[in-house]
């Protein structure tokens, strides 16, 4: 059964759309996406990143707004951190800063993460991913337990990761503000203007999303491979 694949023409890697055309059932197209860098049968969306852009994207505040887009995407989606270690040098980004952002991508946010070395194997990455994807959907593969569906039960979901917010409190988060994004993106006063939300949880809210600037050291600490 052949493959359609949707590449969003901002993405640069020429690498991941050469190796995806090798295999003979792939259906590649360019075009523009809302959000995410490949689309598979309509159903899984990946955001690629490098381990550069990635660093980057944690320095101007891209990286948590961009998650939360493709957390909102009618499709599931999964984000690739492609790279080696090494591509880090100069980066001036301390190995603690990365780890606290990818433990907030996948614990907190409940975005996949997943890791490759070079462009082969994120295209490698992408193909498995669908087969296991289609084998689930025929049954053959049994889930336990179940994702929450829906944009608000998914939001309030989220929101549950923060650091004194139960279902009720994230509903009222939600309700307030309008969106996850919102929320994170909220100062502590105008946490405090939500009903249960007081100084000490505000606050707490407020260390858990925010990234602390002593985290960007000036000497860089490499990821092992």
């Amino acid at each position: 059964m052949g493959l359609r694949i949707v590449a969003d023409d901002r993405e640069p890697s020429q690498g991941v759309r050469a190796a995806l055309l090798k295999h003979p059932d792939v259906e590649l197209c360019v075009q523009r996406l809302p959000v995410g860098d490949y689309l598979i049968d309509e159903a899984l969306l990946f955001e690629r990143k490098t381990l550069l852009d990635f660093t980057q994207s944690i320095k101007d505040g891209r990286l948590f707004s961009q998650a939360l887009r493709l957390l909102n995407a009618p499709e599931r989606a999964a984000l690739i951190l492609e790279g080696r270690g090494r591509d880090l040098a100069g980066s001036r980004m301390r190995r603690e800063a990365i780890q606290g952002a990818i433990a907030m991508l996948t614990l907190q946010l409940g975005l996949p993460l997943l890791r490759a070395a070079n462009p082969e194997e994120t295209a490698a990455l992408i193909l498995l991913t669908t087969r296991q994807d289609r084998t689930r959907a025929t049954g053959a593969l049994h889930r336990q337990g179940q994702r929450p569906r829906g944009k608000q039960r998914l939001q309030n979901h989220i929101l549950q990761g923060l650091p004194g917010i139960g279902p009720g409190r994230a509903g009222r988060l939600i309700e307030h503000f309008g969106s996850v994004e919102a929320v994170i993106g909220a100062t502590a006063d105008e946490l405090t203007q939500v009903a249960g939300i007081g100084q000490t949880t505000a606050d707490a809210i407020r260390w858990a999303v925010e990234e602390p600037a002593t985290a960007y050291g000036s000497a860089s600490t490499p990821i092992s491979q």
